[in-house]
């Protein structure tokens, strides 16, 4: 017969084993999950490919890095898309780029374009972020800004 120190020793030791297994794919995903999103291009003055997160409240979103961050209200939203490029009527625009984005994100990333407004000048956030990391944002910034998100069909760049 084993002591009741002993199988209480076990006990907690499987507890704290259950715990770490459990909590090791959040602190997987909160170590890799701060660079998913890659500053290419906008209207702010952060380096291009400074690496950071999103983040989204019930009035904004805002992408943060280590040289800055961005918040955007929502309400100031005039146009989003997610495609393989920037699109050209996009790159094209009389927009004040501070980090005019360039190339394409090829097989694995993919262009999250923020166009809006502050008082009367047009801005832009554009953000290289792989498809797997995107697509749980999709649905809740449409839900939020009321707005559709212009989607390229990405599945066959995979």
């Amino acid at each position: 017969m084993q002591s009741a120190g002993y199988l209480r020793g076990t006990l907690i030791l499987g507890l704290a084993f259950g715990l770490f297994i459990t909590a090791a794919p959040i602190l997987a995903y909160e170590k890799t999950g701060a660079s998913d999103f890659i500053y290419a291009g906008g209207t702010e003055s952060i380096q291009s490919g400074c690496g950071g997160k999103l983040e989204l409240t019930h009035s904004s979103m805002t992408f943060q890095c280590p040289e800055g961050s961005i918040t955007i209200p929502y309400r100031s939203i005039t146009l989003m898309q997610y495609r393989p490029s920037v699109s050209r009527a996009v790159r094209h625009m009389k927009i004040p780029w501070k980090v005019k984005p360039n190339g394409s994100g090829g097989k694995k990333n993919l262009f999250f374009t923020v166009l809006y407004k502050r008082g009367d000048q047009m801005q832009a956030l554009v953000l290289r972020v792989q498809p797997e990391e995107m697509r749980p944002y999709l649905a809740e910034i449409e839900l939020s800004t009321g707005k559709r998100i212009q989607v390229w069909d990405y599945r066959g760049f995979d």
